[in-house]
């Protein structure tokens, strides 16, 4: 059986800004404090019960994805990455990406 995927406006629960869905794609952080939602197990199932603030504390570089943000969940401490959304209609903060790789390069 296949879950439903979802790809939904939502309401930042960190910072409160609305966030659009992207086309083609499930976003699941907001684009100005670049906080998620634990609701993943899989890529837009919303199937996670955990439902905790996950904080972007890296930024990786993958060759086949690009630049992914890696978010670490308050709750439950689990570990995620997204792909960041550099050049959409409201694309992710470059200047907080800037800020959380140069404070991952310095640890």
């Amino acid at each position: 059986m296949s879950q439903k995927r979802e790809n939904t406006a939502f309401v930042c629960e960190n910072c409160g800004a609305y966030v659009q869905p992207l086309a083609g794609s499930y976003r699941n952080h907001c684009p100005k404090c670049l906080c998620s939602k634990h609701v993943d197990i899989m890529p837009g199932d919303r199937a996670n019960d955990c439902h905790g603030i996950m904080d972007p504390v890296d930024v990786v570089y993958n060759t086949k994805k690009g630049y992914q943000i890696v978010h670490k969940c308050r709750e439950c401490g689990g570990i995620s990455r997204n792909t960041a959304d550099l050049d959409g209609e409201t694309p992710d903060s470059l200047e907080l990406l800037m800020k959380i790789m140069n404070f991952g390069a310095q640890n």
